[in-house]
């Protein structure tokens, strides 16, 4: 497979890290210290139509290829992995439902909002007890006389949440039934502010109501918080494929949010690299400067060797998926090798830094706060080599 870009996709990324150097990484440090959402950022990306990358351009979106995506994130990542997390919640796993499974008249209402900015989308699925064990979800949504759904639930981490205009929500019809119970509902918030700039953080949908933000040690800009369904009324209208559809709606979700979340985990990385490289070269240490020291050069040499790797198995999966082949152990594969990769890399970056990688005024301490996470949602570190030995197994 050849993975060098194309004069396009060099093109994109050119564009887009113009874009994060000038737009946000002047703010990244302040949005992680006050753990600030991103909005203006955000507002910024939609106008440059970046919210749309996943959506098709009959309803006013990019329609990138896989690895373009990846190219948008990864350049999004190195300046402020938050920014990157909220776009990639968004564009990709909160509209893949609607964008694969979605009935004409649904992808009409809300695919072209969703591309231009006009909504703000979330994916809700972790509940308390409920993580990587997706089919113990206990949100149940039942019926009503008028043929509608009355939700109930308590939803934990659930990014862009406070600020989500449109919820994907997975719940069950019948908790007994395990994964043949999980459906997929479009939940749309009542609000009085909607456009670009100004995201909903009112929880006035009826029988919806926002809870406490999740305080993290990375990915402080993100906003993850709680979300209560209490008779919550959805449309009979608003439910994505059929009943009991839903948990093969969401693990092709997260097929897709895994390559994307590789990419983000390259970012991280790549800057961390680019980082330490700079400071090996101006650094000088009993008369040398530190890069010329061998085993400084080792250091870096892994590094960049581990992460090369990372971006070739991430791509390779992009491939996959733009051939329309199946690419569940590949995405797997991506996010496990890129996220370890990523954590290694940024704990080295810090070591080169020495006394100063440890401070809040070098980034390299954020970057790996930032990474750790990548290692634990869309499936943990152990869930992804579960995937993965299934999935080899499944062949043979």
């Amino acid at each position: 497979m050849d993975f060098n870009l194309t004069k396009e996709r060099l093109e994109l990324q050119s564009k887009i890290h113009e874009f994060a150097q000038k737009e946000i990484v002047p703010y990244a440090a302040e949005l992680d210290r006050e753990a600030k959402f991103p909005a203006e950022i955000l507002r910024k990306l939609a106008i440059q139509g970046y919210f749309g990358m996943c959506i098709s351009k009959e309803f006013g979106g990019l329609e990138l290829d896989p690895i373009s995506q990846c190219i948008i994130i990864e350049e999004i990542s190195k300046a402020c992995a938050s920014t990157a997390c909220c776009l990639a919640a968004h564009a990709s796993i909160g509209t893949f439902a609607l964008r694969n499974y979605g009935t004409e008249s649904q992808k009409q209402r809300y695919l072209p909002r969703l591309a231009s900015g006009e909504m703000l989308a979330c994916f809700s699925l972790t509940e308390p007890n409920a993580g990587s064990d997706a089919a113990n979800i206990r949100t149940i949504a039942k019926k009503d006389a008028d043929g509608n759904y009355l939700v109930n639930g308590h939803k934990i981490f659930a990014t862009n949440g406070r600020y989500a205009d449109l919820i994907t929500l997975a719940a069950t019809i019948n908790s007994e039934l395990k994964h043949n119970g999980i459906t997929i509902f479009l939940v749309e918030k009542t609000k009085t502010d909607i456009g670009i700039g100004k995201y909903n953080t009112n929880a006035n949908s009826s029988g919806l109501r926002i809870g406490k933000s999740a305080d993290k040690l990375g990915l402080r800009a993100t906003d993850n918080c709680e979300l209560f369904f209490e008779n919550a009324k959805v449309s009979s209208e608003n439910l994505v494929g059929n009943e009991g559809e839903g948990f093969k709606i969401l693990m092709g979700s997260l097929d897709e949010s895994r390559i994307l979340i590789a990419a983000q985990a390259i970012g991280i990385a790549q800057q961390a690299l680019d980082l330490s490289i700079g400071h090996c070269k101006r650094r000088i240490q009993f008369g040398k400067n530190l890069s010329e020291f061998q085993a400084t050069q080792f250091k870096l040499a892994d590094m960049a060797t581990q992460l090369e790797a990372a971006r070739f198995l991430t791509y390779n999966a992009a491939l996959l998926k733009d051939s329309g082949k199946k690419f569940t152990k590949e995405a797997a594969q991506a996010k496990l090798f890129a996220s370890e990769i990523a954590g290694k890399i940024t704990t080295e970056a810090i070591k080169l830094h020495g006394g100063k990688g440890y401070l809040r005024d070098y980034p390299v301490e954020r970057l790996m706060r930032d990474a750790k996470v990548t290692e634990i949602y869309e499936g943990t570190s152990e869930i992804q080599r579960l995937v993965i030995a299934r999935e080899m197994l499944r062949d043979k």
